[in-house]
């Protein structure tokens, strides 16, 4: 395991200026997964684009974790049915 893609709480704590117990609160929902690499829990590279809209939703619009939850579960079902829909019209075209 590569811990050079992995950056600890701290770090993003101070940089988000959250506590981390924000960060305890999205792992306990599932919406990150935080490792624990040496002794420092830390968050993969890649979760943090998610984590920057979480941190978007819970600060401009006070959205709890459950909330974030939700709103990332109709996020990814609307970009389903968008690709579903887009997949019908390309479908449709074949038959004009």
């Amino acid at each position: 395991m590569e811990t050079k893609y992995y950056i600890p709480l701290g770090q993003l704590c101070k940089y988000y200026q959250v506590e981390v117990s924000f960060f305890d609160e999205l792992d306990d929902v599932g919406l990150i997964e935080i490792a624990t690499i040496g002794e420092a829990p830390s968050l993969h590279e890649d979760a943090i684009n998610r984590v920057e809209k979480m941190i978007r939703l819970h600060r401009e619009l006070d959205v709890n974790a459950e909330g974030i939850d939700v709103i990332f579960n109709l996020m990814d079902k609307v970009k389903m049915l968008q690709e579903q829909l887009n997949a019908l019209q390309e479908r449709l075209k074949l038959y004009e």
